[in-house]
């Protein structure tokens, strides 16, 4: 064989578009070989027993590689697909199709590092090089004002010296056409059945039908900041918890890289020299960089994301309660802001960002619980988890991350009041809260006896009475924290 064959290893970046191992092979005019394969250790358990990859994030990743290989079909190729290790499938193929070359975005965390270095150590073996680039951010390693080794442990002073210092690359330009495949069984994807799932069942109430793949991606941001003109209020509505359009609801399709950050940031760029540059353009880049952040300081830090003390090595015993976990992950805690979104979380796979930062406080400053076993359950259940961004966050909510500011908490009542203040949003998914009237929909645990028979809503019957004391636990959480901050300053 004298054609140059360059084997495409897609793992979470699954588009064409920007997709710069693919541009490369080619620009060099290589016969390309799009790969994914889906890895058994990715659909077992978490450490504490949840699965890794549950039913919704797990149809969200086959429609994602669905619509990736009818994108490839639609170029002239085809997307070869395996069940197995990679380090094991990708040096098998590349002997059997006299591979030239392996290219594929690299991570930042341990498991996907590990399978990485078992990888290029299988291919050296038979003599096969491979390349790694990166993909997952607006910003370059390469074009940062500091070493990646050296990133500021505050996100401000991170998104100051960026925005100031640094330029975004321009995008790589999706294939137009793509060489045939060699002959190759290109290989079946698997169903839910078959990786240990059951088909999740659409809950109407969701507030978007999400649905993997670049086309989708594409197509929700197109609607979102070109046909429904919502750009220019995403600041004033990114707070909400109830519609499609108070957010731009791209993060599912940005974790599997069915869309790219950077030609997110190239839409808002175009959007404002177009239409409007305003607070709002410029808070989803914001957003943006946050993600970026998150991940530069998983590449900086390594496995310390993962610890229960944190990046800063906080050690807060966390407990682990598992009757009371149990309660805040069925929705069951007294307190109606935090069940609504554990509700929705579980029936739809997705969560608002201020839910996300509500449930996570009253885990760990309410409760007390390990935040390690909050992450694992949205490792698990999220669409759009993001091991970065989904670590950090965690670390940042639990007071252990580079970016926490001591023990701070939600108030979870307030929030209830001043981001549901009709309680539209929790009557949609607590309905057994329905004809309750006023601001007693955000603390129900006060309903005297008289309003419990007049709206005909029995506390520890029809809802559970508040499994804390919202202040006192607070407090108690407050002097553990403290008691462990001092240890690490000693």
């Amino acid at each position: 064989m004298n054609e140059k064959r360059i084997l495409i290893w897609y793992r979470h970046d699954l588009r064409l578009q920007d997709h710069e191992p693919m541009y490369r092979a080619i620009e060099q005019k290589a016969q390309v070989i799009p790969v994914y394969c889906f890895d058994e250790r990715q659909f077992g358990k978490t450490s504490f027993g949840f699965p890794k990859t549950g039913a919704f994030r797990a149809q969200f990743l086959l429609e994602s590689v669905a619509d990736l290989r009818n994108s490839l079909l639609e170029l002239g190729s085809n997307l070869v697909v395996r069940r197995g290790f990679p380090e094991e499938i990708i040096p098998s193929l590349a002997q059997e199709l006299e591979i030239s070359a392996v290219y594929f975005h690299g991570e930042v965390t341990s498991e996907e590092l590990a399978v990485e270095s078992a990888l290029q150590t299988a291919l050296s073996q038979i003599s096969v090089p491979c390349d790694r680039f990166w993909g997952t951010t607006v910003y370059h390693p390469d074009n940062l004002p500091f070493a990646v080794e050296e990133i500021p442990e505050l996100f401000t002073n991170f998104r100051k010296s960026v925005e100031k210092k640094s330029l975004v690359d321009s995008c790589f330009l999706a294939p137009q056409k793509l060489p045939q495949l060699p002959d190759i069984d290109g290989g079946e994807l698997p169903n839910l059945s078959e990786l240990g799932l059951e088909p999740p069942k659409f809950d109407p109430r969701a507030v978007l039908q999400f649905k993997g793949g670049e086309t989708a991606g594409l197509t929700r941001l197109d609607n979102y900041i070109w046909l429904q003109n919502c750009l220019k209020d995403y600041k004033q509505t990114r707070n909400g918890m109830l519609g499609a359009d108070y957010s731009s609801k791209f993060s599912p399709w940005l974790a599997l890289g069915c869309l790219s950050p950077r030609f997110i940031y190239e839409q808002v760029k175009k959007y404002e020299a177009e239409r409007v540059k305003n607070d709002s353009t410029y808070w989803l880049v914001f957003e943006l960089l946050w993600r970026d952040f998150f991940r530069f300081i998983c590449a900086k830090h390594g496995n310390h994301i993962f610890r229960q003390s944190g990046l800063q090595g906080i050690r807060i015993p966390g407990k682990e309660d598992w009757e009371r976990f149990r309660l805040w992950q069925s929705g069951m805690t007294g307190f109606p802001l935090v069940d609504a979104n554990m509700r929705e979380l579980a029936a739809t796979g997705f969560m608002s960002n201020r839910g996300r930062q509500n449930v996570a406080s009253f885990l760990t400053k309410n409760l007390g619980i390990n935040w390690q076993m909050g992450a694992e359950w949205f490792e698990s259940l999220l669409i759009d988890y993001d091991v970065c961004s989904n670590w950090g966050n965690w670390n940042y909510t639990a007071g252990v991350g580079n970016d926490a500011r001591g023990f701070r908490y939600f108030n979870i009542p307030k929030q209830s009041r001043d981001y549901d203040p009709q309680g539209e949003y929790i009557k949609h998914w607590l309905t057994e809260l329905t004809p309750i009237k006023g601001n007693l929909i955000h603390e129900p645990g006060k309903l005297s006896a008289e309003e419990q028979k007049h709206f005909g809503v029995r506390l520890g019957v029809d809802y559970p009475r508040p499994i804390v004391d919202f202040f006192k636990s607070v407090k108690a959480n407050e002097k553990i924290y403290n008691a462990a901050l001092e240890l690490r300053q000693k």
